[in-house]
């Protein structure tokens, strides 16, 4: 690994930095991430609806929208022909991502939508094997020459600011110098995502904040922090762990697109539990969903059929775990792209049938604040919400798992032994019955001691709302 380009090449005159971070911006604390084929336009106007402050476009490969003639590309990525994606009025503040490992097709690609947003971003985080089979996102990590190269063509030759978003090193050492490579290469605000390339699907685990803060305190540019983020009271905690200028939520809030409203409502508020504030975070997720597809309806700008169906299983996820069926009716639900709009009625039905089995349980609850309705999820910990409302999910890891199935160990009763016992013989007497004053082993009480609470799972960090 060489020491590449200490010295920044003369620029055009644009905000940058903290500048940059506060002009343009408007300091946004509450940030939605960039997410294939899920952040997209539709997905934008109901994000802003529920307090985003900053949101990212989806990740296009720039190795593919710089050619000009494959619009089909093109439109389905970023449609500047409906005019509504980058709209000043609606869809800013808006910072476009690419992936790239060719600076000059960066370059080309960046160009076409540096009218049409506030910054565009280098995706150096994609953990993905299409990741790897392309070389790009987390995959160019080891090739420091080619990211700085990436990142300063955008610095020195757009009109609006670059940004990165990389997953950390295993070592707190090694993540600080690349933080500091790409603030030199020319990133005006840097996404830390804390978690390694390796953590994905099943091996997720938890971001490490440690690492984050270690990198805020060695640059100079507006660090958001990314990982970890399910509950408004997550989002605080990590400000303060980290230190860093925003968060950034991916999963967190797709599965609850209302994760950052009301967040301005203090947590340490007596009213911060009431019903009334809860549901504010909370709203029922089938509203939420037919929202999302009243505004799918609406836009001139088509929304992918896959982004929608992922959506809508994402949002509706607690109240399909219960109603199996509507699950499966979803999922065969079948639209063509080129009628999507006269088609989403499908989806629509799916939903109104899913409120009318939702209503009699929320009804049957009245009366018991929410508060007391959650529950907690035995493998990882997390906080349950009533199945009729929008909520995070959070993936057991491999040692969650293991560890829970090895606490359930200890609490079942001990195998019976089924040694045959010699039959006794002919002249021998019969065995005495009990007496009624002796208690057989596993009894009753010999349960009740084994599945006392002192024996249940080892407790586990709770994300609490």
């Amino acid at each position: 690994m060489s020491e590449v380009g200490s010295n920044i090449t003369s620029i055009p005159k644009k905000p940058g930095g903290y500048q940059f971070y506060r002009d343009v911006l408007g300091s946004p604390k509450y940030i939605v991430a960039p997410m294939v084929d899920q952040s997209e336009l539709a997905w934008r106007r109901l994000s802003r609806r529920y307090g985003a402050q900053l949101i990212y476009t989806p990740m296009i490969n720039a190795k593919m929208f710089v050619d000009a003639n494959n619009k089909t590309y093109r439109n389905a990525n970023f449609d500047l022909i409906s005019g509504e994606e980058g709209d000043p009025t609606t869809d800013r503040p808006l910072i476009v991502q690419f992936c790239a490992n060719d600076p000059e097709q960066l370059l080309i690609s960046a160009k076409v939508v540096e009218k049409h947003c506030d910054a565009v971003d280098l995706n150096l985080g994609c953990p993905q094997d299409i990741a790897k089979r392309g070389r790009y996102g987390s995959f160019l990590q080891d090739d420091w020459d080619l990211i700085y190269k990436l990142i300063n063509i955008l610095h020195v030759n757009l009109s609006i600011p670059v940004t990165a978003k990389f997953r950390v090193f295993p070592t707190i050492e090694k993540t600080v110098e690349y933080a500091k490579m790409l603030e030199r290469a020319g990133a005006q605000i840097i996404t830390c995502h804390g978690r390694l390339r390796e953590q994905r699907g099943q091996n997720t685990g938890l971001a490490d904040w440690d690492k984050i803060r270690a990198v805020k305190q060695a640059v100079s540019v507006p660090v958001f922090a990314n990982g970890n983020i399910l509950y408004q009271a997550d989002i605080d905690a990590c400000l303060k762990a980290t230190g860093a200028d925003g968060v950034m939520s991916a999963e967190g809030q797709l599965y609850n697109p209302a994760l950052f409203a009301g967040i301005e409502h203090p947590l340490d508020s007596p009213a911060y539990d009431s019903d009334a504030q809860m549901l504010v975070r909370h709203p029922r997720h089938v509203d939420l969903a037919l929202e999302y597809l009243e505004i799918v309806k609406d836009l001139k700008t088509t929304t992918s059929v896959s982004g929608i169906k992922g959506h809508l299983f994402k949002i509706l996820r607690p109240g399909l775990v219960k109603e199996q069926d509507l699950r499966e009716k979803l999922g065969k639900v079948r639209i063509s792209p080129k009628n999507m709009k006269e088609c989403l009625q499908a989806y629509v039905d799916v939903c109104n049938e899913m409120k009318e089995r939702m209503e009699p349980d929320a009804k049957a609850a009245e009366g018991t604040t929410l508060k007391d309705l959650i529950t907690v999820e035995p493998i990882t910990g997390i906080k349950v919400m009533p199945h009729w409302l929008a909520q995070p999910y959070f993936r057991p890891s491999a040692e969650q798992k293991k560890a829970y199935a090895a606490a359930q160990a200890t609490l079942a009763p001990p195998a019976e032994d089924v040694t045959p016992t010699p039959a006794p013989a002919a002249s021998a007497p019969t065995n005495p019955k009990r007496p009624l004053d002796e208690s057989p082993e596993g009894t009753e009480d010999t349960k009740r001691a084994r599945l006392a609470p002192e024996a249940l799972v080892p407790s586990i960090p709770v994300l609490a709302s």
